[in-house]
């Protein structure tokens, strides 16, 4: 297949809705006035990837794997550079990046830029994550480098609320709830001191909207796109403007 362009890969079913979220995203926020202005994409998305979460926990087998056979296909099949809409699996990027040979765009770093870039001052922020998210500590070691505070939930808020409103989202339950849940712990990392809250789970997006009404809310898959066009798009070249006149 010929491309004029850089083709982007997505490693996605991270879940499903995730990765769908992620393109649709994409497709909206890129400067494009024409179709042919779009970025050129590659997917692979396997939802048969081991939960990076109980990996991460040692309760389930290493997604490792799997991400590596995706993003060698995404590679062999033009990819200039790969994302991973899913923040847990950023335990595993950096190897996954290297088996396969592909630059792989850090996610968790986009977010916490983001994060810092909300307002000035911000140097205190609040991460909703995954249980696998929080063992790794994965927000808060690229907060360290970027001198950024980071804070989470407590373990009783996690398991009430984080957890059964990201399993909601990938079962297709209620969002309401699921919404109410949301808010309930952003509230809480506001209580703490948190200026700003990171929704560090690809399906947490989809459900908070209440939380922020309650606190800034950045959005990590945003911040993927924004680093993704950031990396790769450029403005198509200027159409030729016919007039239909005649030239004797």
């Amino acid at each position: 297949m010929r491309r004029s362009r850089p083709a982007l890969g997505i490693l996605g079913g991270m879940g499903p809705l995730a990765t769908a979220d992620f393109y649709r995203r994409l497709v909206t926020r890129t400067p494009a006035d024409c179709d042919q202005g779009h970025l050129p994409v590659l997917m692979w998305a396997d939802p048969a990837v081991p939960d990076r979460s109980a990996a991460l926990l040692g309760r389930g087998p290493s997604p490792v794997p799997a991400l590596v056979e995706g993003a060698r296909w995404l590679k062999r099949a033009g990819a200039r550079c790969v994302v991973v809409p899913c923040n847990t699996a950023h335990a595993y990027v950096e190897q996954v990046s290297k088996a396969a040979g592909v630059e792989v765009l850090d996610m968790i770093r986009a977010a916490l830029r983001a994060a810092a870039d909300t307002a000035p001052g911000v140097h205190r922020v609040g991460v909703l994550a995954t249980p696998g998210t929080r063992a790794a500590a994965l927000y808060e070691r690229a907060g360290a480098r970027l001198g950024i505070d980071v804070l989470q939930v407590s373990a009783r808020l996690q398991s009430s609320c984080v957890d059964p409103a990201i399993r909601a989202v990938k079962g297709g339950a209620d969002p309401a709830v699921a919404q109410q849940r949301i808010a309930t712990a952003a509230a809480a990392l506001k209580e703490h001191g948190a200026q700003v809250v990171i929704a560090a789970c690809t399906e947490i997006p989809l459900i908070s909207g209440a939380a922020a009404r309650i606190v800034p809310v950045v959005d990590s898959t945003d911040a993927l796109v924004d680093a993704a066009l950031s990396r790769l798009w450029q403005p198509p070249p200027a159409r030729e403007v016919r007039t239909g006149r005649r030239i004797a």
